[in-house]
This record gives C-alpha cells, structure tokens and sequence, in this order.
C-alpha cells in the first residue's frame, strides 16, 4: 500500500489556455499533461515524475525568459521572477520527496495545477500582447519586421504598479 495515494489529476489541458502562439502552447499541454503523471502517480515512479516535471517548466521557463529579454522585457521583470520562484518550490519539493516527505510533493502538485492556469491568464497572455507589438514571431524565434528595434527594458511588471498580487 502507498504511503500516500495518488490524486485524480489537478489540471486538464483546456483550449481555454490557448495563445495561440505553438511553442507555448505545445509546452504548456506538455507541462499539463507531465503534470497528470505525477498527480496519477504511485509513490515508486513519484519523484521520477517529479524530476521530469522540472526539467519539462524548466526548459519552458528557459525559453520564454530568453524572449522576453530578446525584446525588451528587464531581468528582473515579475513574469521572470515567478519563474524562478516556481522553480526554486519544485526543487524544494523534490528535495523534501527525497526525504520521504511524498504528501508534500502531492500538495505542490495540486497547487501547481492551480497556480499554472492563472500564471497563463495572466503573465502569458501579457507576454504574448508585447511580442506582438514589437513584432516577435515566436515561432520563429526572429521578428516580422526588418526596421531595428529600439528596445525600452521593462521594469517590474511591465506598468506603473508593482508586482504584489500578480500572483
């Protein structure tokens, strides 16, 4: 008998978080459906599952934070900076499943499966407006325009505000 018991999935891919842009949309059905395996998961293909998990956010972070530095988005935007959050909580997560800690892991899976619909609702779909007007074609990887870009970098969340409650 597990240890903990597996949990139906907390997220199904609906089209509702369609950008319509391919790249991120083909990695988010990717991290939704990864996401399924681990909350479908036996204690014994858990973490496996859970590294994967990751590495799949982890790559996707990777390239969505190289285009928005590519067109004008700051380091320390709020869009970039959850990323890292998210990432840093998934890697404690594995160290504490390491640790035998297997409902820990379960817990931030479910809540993932909560943070990633809003996170594309909101930080995505703001992303994807400011490629479009500064001409990024993310499918591929270059700009739709031949006039060079004078690029502003954005600070904090891309307006007047600060990050608190974006998330």
């Amino acid at each position: 008998m597990n240890a903990t018991q597996p949990l139906a999935s907390p997220l199904e891919w609906d089209d509702a978080l369609l950008l319509r842009v391919p790249p991120i949309d083909d990695d988010h059905k990717e991290i939704v459906a990864v996401l399924g395996t681990v909350v479908t998961a036996e204690d014994a293909d858990l973490l496996p599952r859970w590294s994967a998990l990751i590495n799949t956010m982890q790559e996707h972070f990777d390239m969505e934070d190289g285009w928005m530095r590519m067109t004008g988005f700051a380091a320390n935007n709020c869009h970039s900076s959850q990323h890292a959050i998210i990432l840093r909580i998934l890697r404690e997560g594995e160290e504490r499943g390491q640790a035998g800690e297997f409902a820990v892991v379960r817990q931030m899976a479910d809540e993932l499966g909560q943070w990633l619909p809003h996170h594309v609702e909101s930080m995505d779909v703001s992303m994807v407006a400011h490629f479009a007007s500064v001409g990024f074609d993310a499918n591929t990887g270059g700009f739709t325009h031949d006039r060079p870009l004078t690029l502003q970098g954005i600070e904090g969340c891309g307006g007047g505000g600060s990050c608190a409650g974006d998330w």
